[in-house]
């Protein structure tokens, strides 16, 4: 059976039977993209980014390494997969219609792309999207033409960043999964074990509570390896009187809600206890500038002003807050908007942002805390649960 005859069997027996959410859901964000691209003159989108095609679709899978694109024009949907795609595009994606190239033959992706854009005389790209192929964007404009192609991720990131009310139940769902596995993982924290311990123990809990692949696995480091940031448990045994930075993400129909905790195997010191002080001032102080009609660089401006006065003592990204709902590995981050100084984005209700309040001394330690929360007319509220409390963990 080749893959055609795969994807013909599938199709009359399990055809969008994997779909996140109903068909008028999908069918309202088409409508808004469609509508956008009417407003910018674009004849067409070319989209590859996992999470803009799983946006539009519904399409999923675990491996997002190989090309995959979804051409929309106001007639048609089209899905473009790998041939050991075309199942899951069957079983995952509303479209009218899905070509697949075989896996091993890059040169058949061109061609079918090159005929259904051939029409369109403007098209719309992400040019910062990492899932766009310069081999592939290339050949096509060498096909039919540069000047064709236009700029245009900002179109689908401004529909992306507000959440619709069936989004933020997938967010709050994340958000007590994400919760559950840091409860269960931080009860376990002893000296003597290991930060894969500790994740192990996290790991299971998420999927046992009912996460699917994450987007990003478990984080835990402790002691002087959480003063570096991005850096993961690597069999570091965990010592008496040192904290624990833990990081989770559980992935409900591909939305995650992340959030960090700190715990101290003993009683916290006057410098951890301070840190966490200041991470709990910040945060306050970013949920009351997250309303409509303030600026991102507005609550980047508030919450800098408390970390001013002692920013030399820590590093921090400079990035106080990013937005968070579906997405794919390598990163729960969806990139359509960033609170930090100089962005002037306005907030919107329902907008959500996961707020990383990691302040690390390098070489020494680090305090982490945060919550992922959704934007009201009052103000930012959590949709997870921490208490902001350095947790405790006594042998």
């Amino acid at each position: 059976m080749d893959y055609h005859h795969y994807r013909e069997a599938l199709a009359e027996t399990l055809a969008q039977s994997e779909l996140p959410f109903p068909a008028a859901e999908y069918q309202a964000r088409l409508d808004k993209i469609r509508q956008a691209m009417t407003a910018h003159g674009l004849d067409a989108l070319l989209l590859t980014d996992p999470a803009d095609i799983n946006y539009l679709t519904g399409y999923h899978t675990f491996e997002v390494s190989v090309h995959a694109c979804l051409v929309c024009t106001q007639e048609r949907l089209v899905l473009q997969v790998a041939s050991i795609e075309t199942g899951a595009a069957v079983v995952t994606a509303r479209v009218d219609e899905i070509i697949g190239y075989r896996w091993e033959n890059l040169d058949e992706i061109i061609t079918p792309l090159a005929d259904i854009l051939t029409p369109c005389q403007k098209i719309g790209i992400d040019g910062w999207s990492s899932g766009l192929r310069f081999g592939v964007v290339d050949a096509l404009m060498q096909t039919i033409g540069r000047e064709r192609f236009n700029e245009a991720g900002a179109l689908v990131d401004a529909l992306r960043i507000v959440k619709s009310p069936a989004e933020l139940e997938m967010l709050q769902e994340s958000a007590r999964i994400t919760a559950l596995g840091l409860e269960i993982a931080i009860q376990s924290i002893r000296p003597g074990m290991t930060d894969n311990d500790i994740a192990a123990v996290g790991a299971k809990a998420l999927l046992e509570n009912g996460s699917e692949f994450m987007s990003l696995q478990p984080i835990v480091t402790s002691g002087h390896r959480i003063g570096v940031i991005h850096v993961n448990h690597k069999r570091r045994v965990i010592q008496a009187n040192e904290p624990v930075f833990l990081e989770f993400g559980a992935a409900y129909q591909r939305y995650t809600a992340p959030m960090m905790r700190t715990a101290v195997t003993g009683v916290p010191s006057l410098a951890l206890s301070a840190t966490r002080d200041l991470c709990r001032s910040i945060f306050e102080a970013l949920c009351g500038a997250m309303r409509p009609g303030n600026t991102f660089d507005d609550a980047a401006q508030a919450a800098d002003a408390i970390l001013a006065p002692q920013r030399d003592q820590y590093f921090f990204s400079g990035v106080f807050g990013y937005a968070v709902g579906a997405q794919f590995p390598p990163s729960w981050v969806e990139g359509t908007g960033f609170i930090a100084k100089g962005q002037n984005r306005t907030f919107e209700t329902n907008m959500v942002f996961h707020l990383p309040l990691c302040l690390r001394v390098p070489g020494q330690w680090g305090v982490g805390i945060s919550d992922t929360v959704v934007v009201t007319e009052n103000g930012a509220k959590p949709l997870t649960t921490n208490d902001w409390q350095l947790f405790e963990a006594h042998s």
